[in-house]
């Protein structure tokens, strides 16, 4: 029995059908987003979680372990879709689990949802996006030229400062050749710190409920939670500045 050797005209299909592949999930989050931004814009807010407040309290009270599972599950589904209302979710992680674990909860499934976006954007943009980058200006050239150079410190950065959306910030370490490790890692460390700050506002959502009142988000512009943030911001900066303070001296 003799096996007939691929055709010329079938061997540039199966690579095309290949590359499709490789698309097909960084597609699927698009259509995803695009659909949760019309909507879902209304239905993951502040107002939804306000008026099932008790009916969430005594589902967890009464399948804790499941809960928890649940709400990492939602969780990440939120982040890896790009879907609106990841800060609601850290606020009703910190309502339902409390400060800790909450933090935790929210950590984990922030981070698990940016890494599936991450490597969707790996493998299906690749190399090719990255090329397209190569001749871009502006912010993002200067981000792209800066993850390259000094890859912890720089995604550090993004991810303790809001230089670019959530979003954004996995994809562009897809785009510029970034190994998971390192995203990982800064990605885990990263938002921790924010994630600390809202769940402790989500757990003390019971006496905002009862007195009518919102969340007041603008804590982490209060200087007890703003400076803390700036001082971890700066020592992620500061291999930066230490590289360019001796490739000056070097030069003169």
């Amino acid at each position: 029995m003799t096996v007939k050797p691929a055709t010329s005209t079938e061997a540039p299909k199966s690579e095309a059908r290949q590359g499709w592949a490789r698309y097909a999930p960084i597609a699927l989050i698009a259509i995803v987003a695009l659909g949760g931004a019309f909507l879902l814009r209304d239905v993951l807010s502040f107002e939804t979680l306000r008026d099932n407040r008790d009916a969430l309290i005594a589902w967890r009270d009464s399948n804790y372990p499941l809960a928890a599972m649940v709400f990492v599950g939602l969780y990440v589904v939120i982040v890896a879709f790009s879907l609106p209302g990841a800060t609601v979710a850290t606020l009703t992680g910190g309502f339902l689990f409390g400060t800790f674990p909450g933090v935790f909860y929210n950590v984990l499934g922030a981070t698990t949802g940016a890494v599936l976006i991450f490597l969707a954007a790996r493998a299906g943009l690749g190399q090719r996006l990255s090329r397209g980058m190569d001749t871009s200006e502006g912010r993002l050239k200067k981000i792209r030229d800066g993850i390259q150079e000094n890859q912890w410190s720089m995604l550090f950065l993004l991810r303790l400062l809001p230089v670019v959306p959530f979003f954004m910030a996995n994809l562009l370490p897809a785009l510029v050749g970034v190994r998971l490790v390192p995203f990982l890692v800064t990605t885990l460390l990263g938002i921790a710190p924010g994630a600390l700050v809202f769940t402790s506002v989500g757990a003390g959502l019971g006496a905002v409920f009862a007195a009518g009142e919102t969340p007041d988000l603008g804590i982490i512009f209060e200087p007890q939670v703003l400076l803390p943030l700036l001082g971890l911001a700066a020592l992620s900066a500061l291999p930066l500045v230490i590289k360019a303070v001796t490739g000056r001296k070097g030069l003169a």
